[in-house]
């Protein structure tokens, strides 16, 4: 970020992004939210207009039963995914693909804080910059992030799946004959 000065030589606040990219540093986000993205993901890619078993899930991406159980429940409530009860029940999704977005699923899975609050430690950044400088930047940045999300739909990912050439249960079951 050095050299990066706006009016008055005060420093500018750019996007997240190009800090990400030009840092090529990653944020790092809980296994509980990547674990959820990977399994709605999953599902949209898999299901085929068949419910999807938590246990189909894990064995594909291999993401842990125990991390799934709970974060599924949570969507369920969310309407993210529907449940289907019985033995050949499983999880589909509850709305169509192009409107879930990636931020739909962090509102659910991160405890995700209202606009103001940056999230922070009370102990952390407490002093005057702390209050009136970097927790109003860190909310920024918390902001910016979920921005971000919301603008990648899980139909964009189900997209790059397939152009990847990553295998899919509905895929593999399509025959052709003429």
């Amino acid at each position: 970020m050095r050299g990066c000065r706006g009016a008055g030589g005060v420093p500018a606040i750019i996007s997240v992004r190009s800090i990400i990219v030009k840092e090529k540093k990653v944020l790092k986000f809980s296994k509980k939210l990547l674990y959820a993205i990977e399994a709605v993901v999953d599902i949209a890619y898999n299901s085929g207009g068949e419910p999807v078993q938590i246990r189909e899930v894990t064995n594909r991406q291999g993401v842990p039963q125990r991390y799934l159980e709970q974060v599924m429940q949570r969507l369920v409530k969310a309407g993210i995914l529907k449940g289907i009860r019985g033995p050949r029940g499983g999880y589909l999704l509850a709305r169509e693909r192009a409107k879930i977005s990636v931020g739909d699923i962090a509102r659910v899975v991160m405890d995700v804080r209202p606009a103001g609050d940056s999230g922070l430690p009370d102990d952390l950044a407490t002093g005057p910059i702390g209050r009136q400088v970097i927790r109003p930047l860190w909310s920024e940045f918390q902001g910016q992030i979920l921005e971000m999300m919301d603008r990648v739909t899980i139909e964009e990912l189900t997209t790059r799946a397939f152009r990847n050439g990553v295998p899919s249960e509905v895929y593999s079951r399509i025959t052709y004959s003429i």
